[in-house]
């Protein structure tokens, strides 16, 4: 059984199939969050400095009133929020589509068409241990960037990045954030494609229940944006307290200190709540979105939607239905 082959008889999954896929995920995830960059900076400040940051609203009107709407204020971190989650979104997508198919060639079509999402998880959860490392750099970048208080760490991209390379001793960087981030974006990941290819094959089997190739791209589209949303929200939650812990290993305060430490001085109340609604706002925004801007890449270029209903051709499964 070969599903790069097999699988998509119309589209085989092969290395330009695989690279159009990667250049999707560039876009789906470099694009969107960036689009979102200030709620990034508000979230991120609510997570180190609850204290100050109390909401989203009113820390939306601090972070402009005390540092201004531009790059150094609300936008501060755009540029390697943009580099970092464009190198993540290659690898997540385009390593995804990679991994999925690679283990169901190992498995066989009856497992791969009746435990797919076992398939899912570890597809997934392998394409994000490496698009974790290639994220790492940047987001400890960004992260310095948007939650050190005003004139204590450089706001420009260059002299950012430098200081944490003179500073490495105790920022950690190039990759001092990725067992973190490996804790907050694996599970994240893992619930985001199983979630969405679960809601996607929900909403082909109970409401559109035609086939899917019969509904034109703007209904496919559609179920990709809702089921996508669906999706984040889930993630948002699941990830949250590794999320919160990636902003505070990036606090002054916080050098050189253990990811247990920090965690035990902080709270779990406060790791698991701090900051939640407007994650859930922007992830659910941001995963809807990142799926849509995917989806509709593959399908401008013949590649199909992702996801939907899957028929076993084996011959296990032609016998039990005869």
């Amino acid at each position: 059984y070969q599903r790069r082959v097999h699988g998509h008889p119309s589209v085989p999954h092969n290395g330009t199939y695989y690279a159009k896929c990667m250049f999707a995920g560039v876009l789906s995830c470099g694009l969107t969050h960036t689009a979102v960059c200030p709620l990034d900076v508000v979230k991120c400040n609510m997570q180190v400095s609850p204290e100050k940051y109390k909401g989203l609203v009113s820390g939306l009107r601090m972070v402009l009133a005390e540092e201004g709407a531009g790059t150094k204020g609300i936008w501060k971190g755009y540029l390697p929020t943009l580099l970092g989650y464009s190198m993540q979104g290659l690898c997540k997508f385009g390593f995804y589509e990679f991994f999925k198919d690679t283990y169901m060639n190992l498995v066989g079509e009856h497992i791969a068409c009746n435990y797919t999402g076992a398939v899912w998880l570890a597809g997934s959860a392998s394409a994000e241990f490496f698009a974790d490392i290639a994220l790492c750099p940047m987001e400890m970048v960004k992260v310095k960037i948007q939650t050190s208080p005003a004139g204590t760490w450089p706001t420009e991209f260059k002299a950012a990045t430098q200081q944490m390379i003179a500073q490495k001793s105790t920022t950690g960087f190039p990759l001092g954030s990725v067992v973190p981030l490996w804790s907050r974006q694996i599970p994240y990941t893992m619930a985001k494609f199983f979630f969405f290819e679960r809601v996607v094959q929900m909403f082909y089997k109970h409401v559109f229940t035609q086939p899917k190739n019969t509904y034109p791209k703007s209904t496919q589209l559609g179920v990709t944006f809702a089921s996508g949303y669906i999706a984040g929200i889930i993630c948002a939650i699941v990830s949250h307290p590794a999320d919160t812990l990636v902003s505070l290993k990036g606090k002054s305060v916080n050098a050189g200190k253990s990811v247990g430490t920090i965690a035990k001085e902080f709270g779990m109340a406060n790791l698991l709540t701090k900051g939640l609604g407007t994650r859930i706002l922007m992830i659910g925004t941001l995963t809807g979105l990142q799926w849509w801007i995917y989806d509709t890449f593959k399908s401008t270029f013949g590649m199909g939607t992702t996801g939907g209903l899957m028929k076993c051709g084996c011959d296990k499964c032609a016998t039990k239905k005869a």
